[in-house]
């Protein structure tokens, strides 16, 4: 090591380009305690380089290559600082259960001002968000399909954040439909698709933006990992969420010049109970039974037709339990200087967008066979491939 590098101009330029460094990280852990851990490790990287260029710094060359490190973390840094949470106002919709409900809860305890939306509000899920959290959470009765309570609901964040506006609204509340193939679900199914999870969520937004722009806030639309990529048996839900995706999309370039952003969440599986209970279960079965056509049923087959309730039943097995990579992505959303437009939280979640965007559609449809590959197949089909190995 170079001890006179210390002495020299640049080696006391590099050691007080890390003090002020140091110095800005130091003030943004205390701003967002949240993220203290994260901003205090990634301070260390540009501080031990600054003392290794400083001890043997002897040309340019040092220094540039600290300025890129410190470049490089500050971008880092600006993304993963969050604001601080503050007296910030946020409305969940389809706080009943799942995410919406995780989420309710989890932004209470973090001091966030929460009106949470559910669709029943003497029903157990709104009864446990009033036993469990502060008083700072107000529960609306909000059907998002009801233009009449999403105005109620209107009236009445108005009236508690008055002239400080509302800081976030998360569209949370969606339906699944009964997961079945295209040609098999009844128009029903796509139409409350389309319903809940993008006209409610649109109307929502629309009617909530101007306590958005009052604070230059946040708009968050729970997508899907299915409204990003094609997933067999998903066609109704996959096109809403698709729609609510391209919204946003929209949305976040248009609201820009107002200082409002917006993201999209695309959450791989996550075990939240969207399929509904048995009960709907078995109604929606025998409605897309009720519906199919005699040759159609014909074509697909009755052991084929049995199955789709089977595949639905087995969907929590394969889903994660664990919603903190969901609700970290939510709270990034609401709170980061530079949020992100589009997030896709939890396992292998971002592996077929990548493979959708940027391999040949034939290799995507493969790969996604393989990875979601059922056991039954369509009576005319597997009649036709025993024909063939017969030959």
């Amino acid at each position: 090591m170079d001890a006179l590098a210390f002495s020299s101009p640049l080696g006391w330029l590099c050691v007080g380009v890390t003090v002020l460094f140091g110095v800005t990280v130091l003030h943004r852990a205390q701003r967002s305690p949240v993220e203290k851990a994260n901003v205090l490790i990634w301070s260390l990287l540009p501080a031990l380089l600054g003392l290794l260029c400083g001890a043997t710094l002897g040309t340019g060359g040092g220094l540039v290559a600290f300025w890129v490190v410190c470049l490089i973390c500050s971008a880092y840094l600006g993304g993963r600082t969050l604001l601080p949470v503050g007296d910030r106002a946020v409305l969940i919709t389809g706080s009943d259960t799942g995410i919406g409900h995780a989420l309710a809860k989890y932004l209470d305890s973090l001091g966030f001002v929460v009106f949470a939306g559910v669709l029943n509000k003497d029903g157990p899920g709104a009864e446990e968000l009033r036993r469990t959290c502060s008083r700072r959470l107000s529960l609306l009765q909000l059907d998002i399909t009801n233009a009449t309570q999403v105005k109620e609901a209107y009236i009445k964040v108005s009236e508690k954040v008055q002239n400080t506006g509302l800081w976030g609204v998360v569209n949370n509340a969606g339906v699944l439909g009964f997961p079945a193939d295209g040609e098999l679900l009844p128009m029903s199914t796509y139409r409350q698709c389309m319903e809940v999870n993008f006209f409610g969520a649109v109307e929502v937004s629309k009617t909530f933006l101007p306590l958005l722009r009052k604070c230059q806030g946040r708009l968050v639309n729970m997508s899907s990992m299915a409204g990003g990529i094609p997933l067999p048996r998903y066609a109704a839900y996959g096109a809403s969420k698709a729609a609510l995706s391209m919204f946003s999309g929209v949305m976040r370039q248009e609201l820009s010049k107002w200082g409002i952003k917006v993201a999209a969440v695309h959450p791989s599986g996550f075990r939240t109970g969207i399929q509904g209970t048995s009960d709907l279960w078995d109604k929606q079965e025998k409605e897309l039974m009720e519906n199919l056509p005699a040759d159609t049923r014909q074509d697909y087959g009755e052991d084929y037709l049995l199955s789709l309730k089977s595949y639905l039943l087995h969907m929590p097995a394969y889903c994660d339990a664990d919603l903190s990579p969901v609700l970290g992505a939510i709270l990034h959303a609401l709170l980061a200087k530079r949020p992100r437009g589009l997030y896709t939280p939890g396992k292998g979640a971002y592996v077929p967008l990548c493979v959708f965007c940027y391999f040949p559609l034939w290799f995507y449809d493969f790969f996604i066979s393989k990875m979601v590959s059922t056991e039954s197949v369509p009576r005319v089909p597997r009649t036709a491939e025993a024909e063939s190995k017969n030959l």
